[in-house]
């Protein structure tokens, strides 16, 4: 390895699949390999949904002793994963039970026992986080009666559970602690007022964390375990993926969008300070905290999860060649609303599909690749009005729409976002999530300056592709009216 280049692991969980990914940065220099990839399966128990947070945690394990095996001394570790969900301690810091899933059916209905006690509007206006079923005010309102929360000392969300059990250190970083409705995005502190009025104990959570902060390090015994030499710091990075994949969005000095895409596509802008209005709150867009004092502002798309249950559903058939079908399928014939909770829930998802077109008098995909197409044309729509209506909200233009995450892959899927968006599309990295995680690590060890400064490097060391819309944007325009009236 070159002098002055260091590595980095970066543990990478999805809502599907989990990686650890090791990133080698020098001053000028930076290289992405993956260690290790493993599952993410949700478990349906008697009680619900939940997750298999002890084979994570293997995988994490198994991945970092790839990681040392593969590339020798790891200078630094950082977690990131999905948002909301956690784990819950007893007084001796032992898990109660495992985390319960964001898709479990716990939440129904709790929202409006919430607003009753603090409205909606008043909510949004000292959190601004938009109203999803899934967010952890929910689903510890949910849990109020439960015996595992009576018996609760701390409360960790996902990454910093597993940064707990590398480390032996409890905190709460930042980013995803922006995500559970409770904080004030603000002063990006605690909202005290609001937990207060919902009979949430604040004192639950550990310490907030700021992406970059030390973390810890590895415990003798996951030394031990993994084969790595010690010590090994870990570092607290932006720990919700979607933090450390807009840190990684490759944006020079232009006024840009981007779009995360994955099981999710989040579709936004990155703002200096978040948009608290009413009008804001009516088309559903959040106030979540990004790295160096920004807000990403954006509203949660269903994402590939429609086309990833429906593959399931299929038989995992080749993908490839389910794309190339698609893309010979008539354009826009029937389109669905791709943030309708109604897609939420796994199981039977060409069905749903199906139910939502026949319900909204369009015709009715019946092929795979129909129902691909609808999808794919139903997302690149989500993407055009998220990315058209954020503008407007917050008074911010753009000139260019980034797309990262696996989502990139879909050259069919970047395309239509260009065509609906009207817009260049600049597609790339892939692995945005982790790129984003090594270089902050990389910063905190002075290898790479301001967000500015990790852009940079990601521009001039990264594969990215351009698209260039196609034709004008009026039969978008006429799509989304068609959608709207239903």
């Amino acid at each position: 390895m070159s002098a002055g280049v260091k590595s980095y692991a970066a543990v990478d969980l999805g809502a599907s699949s989990g990686r650890v990914m090791v990133g080698h940065v020098g001053p000028d220099s930076l290289e992405l390999a993956e260690s290790h990839r493993f599952p993410n399966r949700p478990v349906r128990v008697p009680e619900g949904l939940r997750w298999d947070v002890l084979g994570l945690y293997a995988g994490v394990l198994d991945g970092l002793k790839a990681a040392g095996a593969r590339g020798g001394r790891l200078d630094s570790v950082g977690i990131d994963s999905w948002a909301v969900d956690y784990g819950l301690l007893d007084a001796d810091g032992a898990l109660l039970g495992n985390p319960v899933h964001y898709r479990d059916s716990r939440t129904e209905g709790v929202a409006d026992q919430v607003w009753a006690t603090v409205p909606a509007a008043e909510l949004y206006a000292a959190t601004g986080l938009q109203y999803a079923p899934f967010n952890t005010l929910y689903q510890l309102t949910a849990a109020r009666s439960t015996a595992q929360l009576a018996q609760a000392r701390r409360l960790l969300l996902m990454p910093d559970l597993l940064t707990y059990w590398l480390t032996g250190e409890q905190g709460t970083e930042l980013t995803n602690a922006s995500t559970t409705q409770l904080i004030d995005p603000r002063t990006r502190d605690w909202a005290d007022d609001i937990a207060s009025r919902l009979g949430i104990d604040l004192d639950l959570f550990a310490p907030l964390r700021e992406p970059g902060d030390p973390a810890g390090l590895l415990r003798g015994e996951v030394l031990e375990e993994t084969g790595l030499t010690g010590p090994v710091p870990v570092t607290a990075v932006g720990s919700h993926d979607t933090a450390s994949a807009v840190a990684a969005v490759p944006a020079s000095d232009e006024r840009f969008a981007y779009i995360c895409t994955g099981t999710w596509s989040l579709a936004g802008l990155e703002l200096d300070a978040p948009v608290l209005t009413e009008e804001s709150r009516a088309a559903n867009f959040t106030n979540e905290l990004g790295l160096d004092g920004t807000v990403r502002y954006l509203r949660n798309i269903m994402g590939l999860w429609l086309l990833q249950e429906c593959v399931r559903a299929w038989g995992d058939p080749d993908l490839g060649t389910l794309l190339l079908e698609a893309s010979k399928a008539p354009a826009l014939r029937s389109v669905v609303d791709a943030g309708d909770a109604a897609f939420l829930a796994p199981g039977r998802m060409p069905e749903r599909i199906a139910e939502a077109c026949r319900l909204s008098g369009q015709p009715v995909p019946e092929t795979p690749a129909e129902v691909t197409r609808c999808i794919l044309d139903s997302l690149a729509l989500a993407h055009r009005k998220a990315i058209q209506d954020a503008q407007r909200l917050a008074g911010h233009a753009v000139d260019v729409v980034h797309v990262v995450g696996g989502g990139t892959r879909n050259a069919l899927l970047c395309q239509l976002t260009a065509d609906a968006c009207g817009l260049p599309v600049v597609a790339g990295p892939t692995e945005a999530a982790a790129l984003g995680n090594v270089l902050v690590q990389a910063r905190a060890h002075g290898l790479v300056g301001d967000l500015a400064g990790m852009r940079r490097l990601l521009v001039n060391t990264q594969p990215l592709t351009r698209y260039e819309p196609r034709g004008g944007t009026e039969r978008w325009h006429a799509a989304q009216a068609r959608l709207a009236g239903h």
